[in-house]
């Protein structure tokens, strides 16, 4: 059955994949992106046609946002501040619009009963190190004032809000985390790694790696990403929940430029850079490995072999695995 839904961010990344999908699947869309980060090219082959509308403008434009949800069916809520540098270079910014612009989706989707599917990201988990993640899991997070972290803690408000929307006022909502996603029309321009490696690559110039190389990613494919979206987006069973989305395989380049895989990537192809210690705290500059030693949760909450204390970092490490051993 046909439907008219409005996506927010639209013109973005993963958005206008979603729009493929949906337009693929007979819906009449109206897209509204600021283009901040969006691009209306990535929606050439839907601009000018009978199932898509473009709106330039902002989430926190209330009175553009609220008509355009009262004449919707079904909202799917991607518009956000994303982006390492972006975040970083511009907090407040980053955090009205991940915040506010939320608050905003949710109150006109709540006064129109428009149902609203919120998208948030594998941020919020902070530096919770566990070798798999439920949804439930505990965020662990640096301190307020180290910017690195405010677009955490605003997709964290952003599910609380939809939540309480679900439990307070019974707005039909949906929540998703993705993991790490990539594919075609990802720009590397706001920190995005892959799409960075690929630049590089191809002006054949060392790839830039931040740090020691031993961090670690779960890639997902968009075109994935898209389709559990839509599933999820349907499903009865899946009101007022959060899932994730994202894959289970972890690719790392290491200090010997070797990834997981085996693959081996030459030293002279990589350009280390040290990480900017002022957004980090002790226990960030803290290695996969090492942690992965001093640590090692599984998905069951059992605790590893309990390391000396010989630090500041090393202390708030002992409490969360006593809290993980229910101490």
């Amino acid at each position: 059955m046909s439907m008219q839904i409005l996506i927010t961010g639209g013109a973005g990344f993963i958005g206008s994949h979603l729009t493929d999908r949906l337009v693929a699947d007979g819906h009449q869309i109206t897209i509204l992106d600021n283009l901040a980060t969006g691009r209306k090219e990535n929606l050439s082959a839907h601009l000018g046609g009978a199932n898509v509308t473009f709106i330039e403008g902002s989430i926190l434009d209330l009175p553009l946002l609220d008509s355009l949800i009262k004449e919707t069916e079904y909202v799917f809520h991607l518009a956000a501040a994303v982006g390492v540098f972006n975040i970083v270079n511009h907090p407040l910014d980053s955090l009205m619009t991940n915040i506010r612009g939320t608050e905003n989706v949710l109150e006109s989707a709540h006064k129109y009963s428009k149902p609203v599917f919120v998208t948030s990201s594998s941020e919020v988990y902070g530096k919770n190190d566990s070798d798999s993640l439920k949804e439930s899991d505990d965020r662990i997070l640096g301190a307020p004032v180290t910017l690195r972290w405010s677009y955490s803690e605003a997709k964290a408000i952003d599910e609380s809000l939809a939540y309480a929307y679900w439990v307070e006022k019974k707005l039909e909502t949906r929540i998703v985390r993705f993991f790490n996603t990539v594919g075609p029309r990802q720009l590397g321009a706001y920190g995005m790694v892959v799409p960075r490696f690929v630049q590089f690559a191809l002006k054949n110039e060392p790839i830039t790696i931040y740090g020691n190389g031993e961090q670690t990613r779960c890639f997902g494919h968009v075109l994935d990403a898209v389709d559990a979206v839509v599933r999820i987006a349907y499903a009865e069973n899946t009101i007022g929940k959060v899932i994730n989305i994202g894959n289970d395989y972890e690719r790392w380049i290491g200090p010997d430029g070797v990834d997981a895989d085996g693959t081996v990537v030459k030293r002279n192809q990589l350009r280390m850079v040290p990480i900017d210690t002022s957004q980090e705290d002790e226990y960030s500059k803290l290695s996969r490995q090492e942690l992965l030693r001093r640590a090692r949760i599984n998905g069951r909450q059992q605790a590893a072999k309990q390391p000396a204390v010989t630090n500041e970092s090393d202390n708030e490490l002992q409490r969360w695995l006593q809290i993980a051993r229910g101490k």
